[in-house]
């Protein structure tokens, strides 16, 4: 009985990774036979989960949508995974979804094995949250702009830009992208006719569909690297280019992707993008990472470095 159970979770498994299966693959890839096969998926359709037969010469299987939720079935990796999930969503930074969560993991807890119980308590108990301050977002319009994503249809919401100043806007969603403090999401501003990247805390309206479009070729094959370029220097008055005299990886551990946006250079050195509402703060920035750097653009960043070095040199000048 043991065994057919932990079959069952890895046939179901098997059927949320991938759209469809023929029965020879699931019985390959659980070594048995393609009448097992059968008998298991009728088990799990006993259970709740609607899985529905392919038509063809070798048959198939497929997991479609039901509408009742079946039973919770997860393995010892996801069941830990998704109660540490939940016990960090309560401490992050989608608002009003903390209580929720709590409330979900007390439920996971209740069914899962002492075994495992005994791991995701042992977790809780000695790891202490550093919560940093920041903006929280709205889990509704998370799921709207996600839905938007997937369905390719275009958003209208009201956006306050770095001043404050409320802007109506229309755009093509393509992707979000988390930093850990902040949610943003990228997208084909149709009036402006270029990518953007926006803020998801800053959209003070719930956003709303319109027309559907045909996608476009996204501004970047790494999102990430592209929200983090266009954050680190866009909105800034002065923006930087530098290199810097040390490994991409070395770097990376001192510096934030909010902050600057990073590319190797050799294994040595890397580029370095950045940028502040004032040469101090740049200047202040670079001197506390530790590194030799050149400075690439902007030309008046290279003279007030060069201000600086001699007030710094009249300030332990010897008076006579």
């Amino acid at each position: 009985m043991l065994e057919t159970s932990a079959r069952l979770l890895k046939l179901l498994s098997l059927l949320q990774v991938r759209r469809d299966w023929t029965g020879p693959e699931l019985a390959d890839r659980l070594s048995v036979d393609v009448r097992t096969i059968r008998r298991d998926v009728d088990k799990l359709r006993s259970l709740g989960y609607p899985v529905t037969s392919l038509p063809g010469a070798t048959g198939g299987y497929q997991l479609g949508a039901g509408a009742e939720l079946p039973p919770l079935l997860l393995d010892d990796d996801e069941a830990v995974a998704v109660a540490v999930g939940l016990r960090t969503a309560a401490n992050g930074t989608i608002s009003g979804i903390e209580e929720t969560s709590v409330r979900a993991l007390t439920k996971l807890e209740q069914v899962l094995p002492a075994r495992l119980r005994r791991r995701v308590q042992a977790l809780q108990m000695h790891t202490t949250p550093l919560v940093a301050a920041g903006p929280t977002v709205d889990p509704e319009t998370l799921t709207i702009i996600a839905a938007a994503c997937r369905d390719h249809q275009q958003l209208r919401f009201t956006y306050a830009s770095t001043h404050g100043e409320p802007a109506k806007r229309l755009v093509e969603p393509h992707g979000l992208v988390h930093t850990g403090r902040r949610w943003y999401f990228v997208a084909w501003d149709v009036s402006k006719k270029d990518w953007r990247t926006f803020r998801v805390d800053r959209i003070t309206t719930e956003p709303t569909l319109a027309a559907r479009f045909t996608p476009r070729e996204p501004p970047a094959e790494n999102l990430g690297e592209f929200v983090s370029r266009q954050v680190a220097s866009s909105v800034y008055t002065y923006q930087a280019v530098l290199t810097i005299r040390a490994p991409l990886q070395t770097v990376a551990e001192r510096t934030s992707p909010t902050a600057v946006s990073l590319e190797p250079i050799d294994d040595n050195s890397c580029l370095m993008r950045t940028g502040a509402e004032s040469l101090d703060r740049i200047v202040f920035h670079l001197l506390f990472l530790g590194f030799d750097f050149d400075v690439h653009e902007p030309p008046e960043l290279k003279e007030h470095v060069e201000v600086l070095i001699t007030r710094l040199r009249n300030a332990i000048r010897v008076q006579g």
